[in-house]
């Protein structure tokens, strides 16, 4: 078992200023990292915390003893937070985190089929309980849909090289597993791209993932969400690991906490009424540490996005 690092640990939970009796939402609990810190700060409040992986929420529970009093564990997607929140009468909450990376042990466990190191059958579903699995898109997909989704998800160059020869290679028999696709993949890239630092198969493989759990749309339905249930003074904080994700957060955070001219006419000031409803924590993004990234390489590509509601 590899021990899970959480990636921008301290960052996130300074940002998100917990209070002690505040109510909070670890919508990604994961192996259960940013919880617990999160948790040592609550006396009198509560952490809700989800995650669709029944193994994560079975790690975490061992990480988190002692805890449980302060703390509710959701099997859920993060989408659905609001609705289970409802259920259980939380209308408003202080605090919400996103850590949109896929925990260590995901990617190191190779029955899960989230590795192009390990050779296992095609899967990568976050949710056992879901039907779709990489295999179903690597092998009903079209040309076309396997091209956009490697284009957009993974931004490979080769993308419609690689999405010809799965069709051409299924045709002779299913692409069943990991290193099946791997193959495939390598064999649709000059050398030079072979000898560069890093997996030839790692976009394909992310693309695949972000298709199969839908993660774009889970991400964009959480932060409307999670803005309109913010208490006055509580803060989103999201952690992501790719180029859509932060430019979802950041056009987001963007559009509520800032108003163009006022809406009124040109000559007025503006007036408490013209002021957005949030502020961003941190105007510019915050990234990883030296230090941190030459500990965990997988924080490289981490960036860290915060806002509050100010009204």
């Amino acid at each position: 078992m590899s021990k899970h690092v959480s990636v921008l640990l301290h960052e996130a939970i300074d940002s998100l200023s917990v209070k002690e009796d505040g109510i909070y939402v670890d919508l990604t609990l994961g192996r259960g990292g940013h919880s617990k810190e999160i948790l040592k700060r609550l006396k009198n409040g509560h952490l809700y915390a989800f995650d669709k992986d029944d193994e994560a929420i079975e790690e975490s529970k061992e990480n988190l003893k002692g805890f449980e009093d302060k703390l509710t564990i959701i099997r859920d997607d993060f989408r659905n937070f609001r609705q289970n929140l409802d259920k259980l009468g939380v209308k408003k909450v202080d605090g919400i985190l996103l850590d949109l990376g896929v925990s260590s042990p995901q990617f190191d466990e190779g029955n899960r089929g989230f590795s192009y190191r390990e050779d296992s059958r095609l899967d990568m579903r976050m949710d056992t309980r879901q039907k779709l699995t990489a295999y179903d898109v690597v092998n009903t997909y079209s040309i076309q849909e396997l091209t956009r989704i490697f284009r957009e998800y993974g931004e490979d160059k080769y993308s419609y090289q690689i999405a010809r020869k799965i069709i051409e290679k299924r045709q002779q028999k299913p692409v069943e597993t990991t290193l099946d696709l791997v193959e495939i993949i390598k064999a649709c890239k000059p050398q030079k791209e072979l000898a560069k630092k890093g997996h030839p198969a790692k976009q394909i493989f992310q693309a695949l993932r972000i298709e199969v759990n839908d993660e774009l749309g889970a991400l964009k339905e959480a932060l409307k969400d999670g803005l309109d249930v913010l208490n006055v003074g509580g803060r989103i904080v999201v952690i992501t690991f790719h180029s859509l994700e932060d430019r979802i957060t950041k056009v987001m955070f963007q559009e509520v906490s800032k108003v163009e001219g006022t809406r009124r006419n040109v000559f007025s000031l503006p007036s408490k009424d013209d002021e957005p409803d949030y502020r961003l924590v941190n105007t510019k993004v915050i990234l990883p540490s030296e230090s941190e990234q030459e500990e965990n390489p997988r924080s490289r590509s981490a960036k860290l996005r915060a806002i509050e509601r100010i009204k």
